[in-house]
């Protein structure tokens, strides 16, 4: 702004001259600018404004202070400098309570994205206050409450290093009936409507894929969200079409479309005919694409491993933990864990813009959708207002407990125990995995891809 109010205009050779310059051209006119008389000192202003484009104001501030030199009581002289920056510190708004509340609520919650746990807070919060779980201070709860995303990770930056997380996969093709089952990719997903699925099978064979071992069926809603899983003895088409048949009496709402891969568990005549006679659109991914059932992919490692890790399973006592665990766990993510769907994706060269929808709970969504009848939503509202969060997570993680020491308890574990030892492990310890396994946030053991250093988070017996 100019002296009367107008905006300054910036000069050409403003716009090209760097930091450098403008300190150099500050230090050439401050001196010049203090000694001069006030008519002068306002030409002087104006060319110095003209050469930096600085605002005048500032222009006349940084020419005042640069250079000038004041004597203080104790010997010492300061002079101004206009090339040194302060750093203005504010004042911190979230403080230690309000750090601690959220890491709870964090583990609580699964350990959320900040993106993901933003609205569940404003989820869940009220919900643990009126089931008595939860007491905070008025000015907490206003800023957990109007918490944004990042702000939510920055204060759990430090508590997310603590964590180092992996992943596998087993997975195994099959071939009958492949020319009557047309292909369904991703792209291909566009419903709006709840009750086409995607189905897959997690093995829980501990990395070692002989003999009978448990597996988890794992189906997931497109259009909701909504993920219901169920373990089975092993990959025999009567025990998963059991299981297909459990999961469809516990949706929420109708199921009319069967997306899987090309597992043999999945493609065989049995199950056609049965999505044949009941009106069920069945259709399979292309094989080696596991891109094709992307969404039920993220969900056997967002629900299935993060909760049940990679212990070998394999006798009927863990096949009924699992499911005991499943019947809480359908509760825990699909009533209080927000998901986030993708709105659009633009290409732009090699530049990909994705954009997603705001954060929601699958139950949000069923309670949104117009094709769910009225009755069932009824009963979705009367189920979520019983449910305790902390309740349902203290369940989850006893049963969690009690895994592993039914695990550890059967013959396969003290098999790996004793072989282990024989082979001499090099710290000494019989691990149920290689040295080096590290935790997930549940507390299970995921396989590094290559033997790590012993550290604080290595399992051992």
């Amino acid at each position: 702004m100019g002296r009367g109010g107008a905006p300054e205009r910036r000069g050409c050779s403003a716009m090209r001259l760097t930091m450098r310059d403008r300190r150099a051209v500050t230090k050439a006119f401050a001196s010049g600018y203090r000694r001069a008389r006030k008519g002068k000192k306002g030409e002087i202003l104006d060319r110095f404004v003209e050469a930096t484009g600085y605002h005048r104001t500032y222009a006349a501030w940084v020419l005042r202070t640069h250079g000038k030199r004041i004597q203080m009581p104790c010997g010492v002289v300061l002079e101004g400098d206009a090339g040194q920056q302060v750093r203005r510190r504010r004042k911190r708004r979230y403080g230690h309570e309000v750090a601690q509340a959220l890491k709870e609520l964090w583990v609580l919650l699964d350990f959320l994205s900040g993106k993901r746990l933003a609205p569940a807070l404003r989820e869940v919060i009220p919900v643990l206050e009126a089931q008595g779980e939860l007491e905070l201070d008025r000015a907490v709860r206003e800023k957990l409450m109007s918490l944004s995303p990042s702000t939510a990770d920055r204060l759990l930056s430090g508590e997310k290093r603590t964590y180092a997380l992996k992943r596998r996969h087993l997975t195994k093709p099959g071939t009958l009936l492949k020319h009557q089952i047309p292909i369904r990719t991703f792209s291909d997903w566009d419903e709006t409507r709840p009750g086409f699925a995607e189905v897959d099978l997690v093995g829980h064979d501990g990395g070692e894929p002989s003999g009978d071992f448990c597996c988890t069926l794992d189906a997931v809603d497109v259009a909701t969200g909504w993920t219901e899983q169920a373990a089975v003895r092993n990959k025999a088409q009567v025990w998963v079409f059991e299981a297909i048949t459990d999961i469809r009496s516990r949706l929420p709402f109708d199921l009319l479309g069967l997306d899987s891969d090309n597992g043999s568990e999945f493609i065989n005549h049995h199950l056609k005919r049965y999505c044949d006679e009941e009106g069920i659109a069945f259709t399979r991914s292309r094989p080696y694409r596991k891109n094709d059932t992307c969404h039920v992919e993220q969900k056997n490692w967002s629900v299935v491993r993060r909760f049940v890790g990679y212990r070998r399973f394999d006798t009927d006592r863990h096949g009924q933990l699992l499911n005991a665990l499943y019947q809480i766990l359908r509760l825990y993510t699909n009533f209080f864990l927000p998901t986030m769907r993708l709105k659009e994706k633009v290409r732009d060269g090699a530049k990909v813009t994705r954009r997603y929808e705001a954060p929601l709970t699958p139950y949000r969504r069923v309670l949104a959708s117009p094709h769910v009848p009225e009755a069932k939503k009824a009963a979705l509202r009367r189920l979520y207002a019983s449910l305790n969060p902390a309740e349902l997570h203290r369940r989850i993680v006893a049963i969690q407990t009690e895994l592993i020491r039914a695990a550890k308890e059967s013959s396969t574990w003290r098999r790996r125990k004793r072989r282990a030892v024989e082979s001499a492990v090099p710290d000494g310890k019989a691990f149920g995995f290689p040295p080096g396994t590290w935790k997930t946030p549940a507390g299970f053991p995921t396989l590094p891809t290559a033997p790590t250093t012993t550290s604080t988070r290595n399992i051992s017996d």
